[in-house]
């Protein structure tokens, strides 16, 4: 009540302070054809008289405001309310100069015209009826201008608000489509894993697969670590690709054969998790597995001016020609969609012959270090055989 009571007095106080200064103005051009026309009248009559005239049009202020709420002009009812208005303007006006006939004469001033109200009123009318009538518009233009403003920045920030709101929810969009991608790579890996376990017990070959299950566990433990990331450092990759091989290595034996590098700082930088596993699975699978005898992949990670380009290489009988230029599969497939939604137009992936035989299959991503990173020493791990880190 207290506040509400305190917001009314200083509005009332702007009121005033308006029409105080707009008096003013007045008051100076009086001033002025008194001293060009030499009139004896003294000053603080034209002073009198204007501030009277504008206090009350001040007092009457909130009445003429009020009706213009209460009756707004609008385009569908304009034909009715401008009329309306201007029959309530007249009757403002009249009223100003009634309420200012009655004051000026109690004041003394200039009493040579405004001895009495009817003479103050007579006067009055002919010099302030059009201008009575001029400030009651004048009160609701400026009304209806600040009301058009405020409405103008109810929808600026009502626009702003939808555009932060389509622009969160395009984000929340995105960021779901990347758990959708990656969701469906680790289910990928997961089914053709169990498929293998299921193929050893059918050969009656129950330690590896049990060793095969271990591993598994292993990495899945790992991965669960980081369920929400969708960036990792290289280095966190390289552990679980690491641990997958692991478990490839329990299915080829000695066929396979993997050789893992990275230049100084590589391994710091950020790369999609979960990104690698089902480029090395394509190559066992397209290499490896179609080859009776041993084989060996490659992988490397270098910098290459602002990018980071990963080559996964194998030995084995390489891609067909109508193949070459893309890989069929949900695992590629994925991998190339989650580089989009991460990267857009700036990461590829591309599989193609080697120049010696075999299939490379090259990641190039936008280079940046994974948070909480710093530069480091290459690392190199040669002949990969049996690694079990997540043990």
């Amino acid at each position: 009540m207290r506040n509400t009571v305190g917001h009314h007095l200083r509005t009332y106080g702007w009121y005033f302070l308006g029409w105080t200064v707009f008096g003013l103005f007045f008051f100076s051009q009086g001033i002025t054809q008194k001293l060009v026309s030499h009139d004896p009248t003294p000053w603080w009559h034209y002073l009198l008289s204007w501030l009277t005239g504008v206090y009350i049009w001040a007092v009457l202020t909130p009445g003429i405001l009020w009706l213009g709420r209460r009756l707004p002009i609008e385009r569908r009812n304009w034909p009715t309310r401008i009329p309306l208005h201007l029959l309530l303007s007249v009757f403002i006006s009249l009223l100003q100069l009634a309420l200012e006939s009655a004051a000026l004469p109690l004041l003394g001033v200039f009493p040579a015209i405004m001895k009495t109200f009817g003479d103050t009123l007579v006067f009055l009318l002919l010099i302030g009826f059009h201008s009575g009538i001029t400030i009651y518009w004048m009160l609701l233009g400026i009304q209806y201008g600040f009301a058009y403003y405020r409405r103008y920045q109810e929808r600026a920030q009502q626009a702003l608000q939808l555009e932060l709101h389509a622009s969160e929810l395009k984000t929340q969009l995105a960021r779901v489509q990347l758990s959708a991608l990656k969701m469906q790579l680790q289910p990928h890996f997961l089914f053709n894993t169990l498929n293998a376990i299921m193929v050893l017990v059918r050969h009656e070959r129950a330690r590896e697969a049990e060793e095969m299950l271990s591993r598994l566990s292993d990495l899945l433990r790992w991965v669960l670590e980081d369920v929400e990331a969708q960036e990792v450092p290289l280095r966190r990759e390289l552990e679980y690709l690491q641990l997958y091989l692991s478990i490839e290595q329990v299915r080829f034996q000695d066929r396979l054969r993997v050789t893992i590098s990275a230049d100084a700082g590589a391994v710091d930088a950020a790369v999609p998790h979960m990104g690698l596993q089902p480029i090395v699975e394509n190559a066992i699978r397209h290499g490896i597995g179609r080859s009776s005898a041993a084989g060996e992949i490659r992988i490397s990670a270098a910098r290459v001016d602002q990018t980071l380009e990963i080559t996964v290489e194998d030995d084995g009988p390489g891609l067909a020609p109508a193949n070459s230029s893309q890989v069929r599969g949900i695992g590629l497939a994925n991998t190339r969609a989650r580089l989009h939604q991460l990267y857009g137009d700036a990461a590829r992936l591309v599989v193609e012959n080697g120049a010696h035989g075999g299939a490379v299959a090259t990641m190039v991503l936008p280079w940046r270090l994974a948070p909480g990173t710093a530069e480091t020493e290459a690392i190199e791990v040669h002949a990969f055989d049996h690694p079990d880190r997540g043990r």
